[in-house]
């Protein structure tokens, strides 16, 4: 935690539709990965900067909940517009602060869109039921109303999918919004919320809580929030689930995986290792849908292997905005992270086949890198296949038959 330096670009909360800078007096520092330069400072909260914003989605929750749906969905469609026709901009904001390559960033944004087409159709989704005599001289109907102010609370990875995933729905539903992202990139929500403001979204509706767990833990515990939902790893999403629960709150929590796959002997093994490229080092494998394990059967494996090394020797390692397969990750201290769990496949006696931790990388040189990793000989019992790495790392593990397969997937 540090404190704000003016000769930064400054990156604050917003609610009532404008930018507001907090009262805490705290910041933290927002990088570009691909040459580790401080690029500017986010506001991290304090409890009572995060108490303004949660206070102004609830007073705005009435006037919005009852908003008629043709007016709710059509500042919904505006804002559809205008993601359509400016999703360069966000995709350059997110690689810029995520360090993604731009072609990632504009798959993310796409997934995002797809949710914003998702929620045109509330006025559909909206529709109650009606069951006439269910029981003698008993008719039953069910409407479905906005539960109020609720809380997203979205992980680095995906700046801007995640956050839409949820928050076009629960706006077009009648629910005020508070999103919390993550402070290693955090522009790219001021940048949306700026978006629904044009779209002629009410003031309160939604909102941004810059922050970290003291912002978390006030979405969390204030009487106000009803829901929350969360992605980012397991402890914390067993955490805010934990609590969230406990202060009477709906909650959905999504957690970490450690994503296997299975090749076959009867593959297509050109097939299977495009797909393991693509699997694994797609975005950096930092997203969690990222293939980390590939578990190979009977005798395929070091043909497979090699034509996966013909892959990843070929793939350009650079800043996100030139002509780069695949960009940096995220801070210096996740690279390291990520680093330290090849040192200690090495160690356990794993052969590591392909070494990102010596890419030459077509960017700063104080960026953030780290090139796609192959490691074989993986055994279960190392680290480097039990923990979720979150990084370009893919473990091979070798068995003799689909059922061993099996049983090693479903024990994981």
């Amino acid at each position: 935690m540090t404190h704000n330096d003016s000769t930064l670009r400054a990156i604050p909360h917003w609610f009532d539709n404008k930018t507001f800078t907090g009262t805490s007096g705290s910041t933290a520092p927002v990088t570009n990965p691909a040459t580790g330069a401080v690029t500017g400072q986010v506001a991290l909260a304090g409890v009572e900067d995060a108490r303004a914003v949660i206070d102004a989605a609830a007073a705005a929750f009435p006037a919005w909940r009852d908003a008629s749906l043709a007016k709710r969905t059509a500042v919904v469609f505006k804002f559809r517009e205008l993601l359509n026709a400016r999703k360069g901009e966000l995709a350059e904001i997110i690689t810029a602060e995520h360090g993604k390559v731009v072609s990632d960033a504009l798959g993310e944004v796409s997934r995002g869109q797809e949710v914003v087409e998702f929620a045109c159709g509330m006025p559909h989704l909206l529709k109650g039921g009606m069951t006439e005599n269910a029981s003698t001289n008993i008719d039953v109907s069910s409407i479905r109303q906005p539960v109020g102010p609720v809380g997203i609370i979205s992980p680095f990875n995906f700046p801007a999918m995640v956050p839409m995933w949820f928050f076009p729905i629960a706006i077009a539903a009648g629910n005020t919004v508070v999103l919390k992202p993550s402070e290693k990139d955090p522009t790219a929500a001021l940048w949306m919320a700026e978006l629904w403001a044009e779209a002629g979204l009410p003031a309160g509706v939604f909102n941004v809580l810059q922050g970290d767990k003291t912002a978390v833990d006030e979405l969390l515990t204030h009487p106000a929030i009803k829901a929350i939902s969360f992605v980012g790893s397991t402890p914390i999403a067993q955490y805010v689930y934990a609590t969230g629960t406990a202060h009477g709150k709906r909650v959905q929590a999504l957690g970490g995986a450690k994503n296997h796959a299975i090749v076959l002997p009867d593959a297509d093994l050109d097939l299977a290792a495009d797909a393991m490229v693509n699997a694994g080092f797609g975005s950096a494998g930092e997203r969690c849908m990222a293939i980390s394990a590939l578990v190979a059967v009977g005798d395929i494996a070091d043909e497979l292997v090699s034509k996966i090394k013909e892959r990843t020797d070929t793939l350009k390692i650079g800043d996100g905005t030139k002509d780069s397969d695949m960009g940096p990750l995220v801070t210096k201290v996740h690279r390291d992270k990520v680093a330290s769990y090849i040192d200690a496949g090495e160690k356990d006696g794993a052969t590591i086949v392909v070494d990102g931790r010596t890419v030459q990388a077509d960017g700063g040189k104080d960026g953030f890198w780290l090139g796609p990793t192959l490691i074989d000989h993986v055994t279960t019992d190392m680290s480097v296949y039990t923990d979720e790495i979150f990084g370009p790392v893919l473990s091979v593990i070798r068995v003799e038959s689909y059922d061993e397969a099996l049983e090693l997937v479903n024990s994981s």
